[in-house]
């Protein structure tokens, strides 16, 4: 196996795919990239047996096909400090030895059989497909994958829930606390299907989808979920089990509707939450006519704060606990200029919503369910 390629080429494609390496591999083996080098195509393989994750580079000059295992770690700390110059990567696919020269010097490092490498798991039947562009799936990602929960007894909670229709797809993700639900009128799929995906295929993807133009393909079966992008292709699999209805539990009837601009309020509650209780992080909202207070105490310390902003709000006076954590991660992954604050009253879940809508085949909808207020 012979070959010349670009240094940091190579490298911006080793540290796209080494995300997936665990650092306590079950195998050995999984602590290299599989490269398998066929006509001028280089294909780099990294795997965790739960998620796969191939990329394809493209060499011009080709002397020898082969494959073979390379140490993931030695390969790329080795590239981190090279300028941009060719390397000439040569393996000998019988011992098993790697030798990568370049003008000034080589190094040479041990590999490992390719046949040794687990084999790329393949869908057993394609049950729906869906294909949408990529800065779509890098939004709905982005808007989700801060709401998801960290639950070993509920691991359907653990990932983004793809709702998928003939009409529209929705992106859900919950810790049980606080629930976002995006949804994009303008991607369909084949049938009504559903999957979750899980954080690091997730966080794979995000990492690869701002370089990406072009749309990304999803198929599907029972277990595993294949997302195809140029020169990319991820294998996962997927989390077992029925996501909870989440359209149950968002309520209809918050008549209460409180709108304030959403960037003085997260640095509002940024501010305050300071002298809230470490434990709890409670602060309390308190909505009067056109006035919103945002206050926290932590008495173990004797240190309290409060803070006015003006708002659009007519009703009865309101006040109601929330998690000063929660409610800053939703307002900081809205976009827009103001909020739209909808309550019922202090004991049920608040929805928050974007007031400014940029497209109109986006819906996003938020959900923060409150904390009791203390004496």
């Amino acid at each position: 196996m012979k070959f010349i390629v670009s240094s940091t080429e190579l490298l911006s494609h080793l540290l796209s795919v080494g995300r997936v390496i665990s650092n306590k591999n079950s195998m050995p083996i999984l602590d290299n990239f599989l490269f398998r080098l066929a006509g001028n195509e280089l294909s780099v393989t990294a795997s965790d047996l739960e998620t796969t994750l191939d990329t394809v580079i493209t060499i011009d000059n080709v002397e020898e096909e082969g494959a073979i295992a390379v140490p993931a770690k030695l390969l790329t700390e080795s590239l981190r400090d090279f300028a941009e110059q060719p390397l000439t990567f040569i393996a000998n696919t019988v011992t098993h030895s790697i030798e990568i020269s370049w003008t000034g010097g080589k190094f040479n490092i041990p590999g490992s059989p390719a046949e040794d490498y687990p084999a790329k798991p393949a869908l057993a039947d394609v049950t729906a497909t869906l294909s949408l562009p990529a800065n779509i799936l890098l939004d709905a990602i982005n808007c989700t994958l801060y709401a998801t929960a960290d639950d070993e007894l509920r691991p359907m909670m653990n990932g983004i829930y793809f709702d998928m229709g003939e009409e529209s797809t929705s992106f859900v993700a919950s810790d049980a606390h606080k629930l976002v639900d995006y949804t994009r009128k303008d991607v369909k799929a084949d049938k009504v299907a559903s999957f979750i995906l899980s954080k690091k295929p997730a966080n794979l993807l995000k990492n690869i989808l701002g370089k990406i133009t072009e749309p990304v393909k999803v198929e599907l079966d029972s277990k595993n979920a294949v997302f195809t992008l140029p020169n990319y292709s991820l294998i996962c699999r997927l989390i077992e089990g029925t996501y909870p209805a989440y359209r149950s539990v968002i309520p209809a009837d918050n008549s209460r509707l409180v709108t304030v601009d959403r960037v003085d309020l997260l640095n509002c509650v940024r501010r305050v939450s300071v002298f809230s209780n470490q434990a709890s992080n409670l602060i309390k909202l308190k909505i009067a006519e056109n006035e919103l207070t945002v206050s926290a105490q932590d008495l173990d310390f004797s240190v309290s704060a409060y803070e006015r902003l003006n708002c659009q709000y007519t009703g009865e006076d309101l006040e109601i606990g929330f998690k000063s954590t929660f409610l800053s991660d939703i307002l900081n992954n809205l976009t827009s200029v103001n909020v739209l604050i909808k309550l019922a009253d202090a004991s049920r879940a608040g929805l928050i919503l974007p007031v400014e809508k940029g497209d109109e085949n986006v819906e996003i909808l938020t959900l923060l369910m409150p904390m009791m207020i203390g004496a």
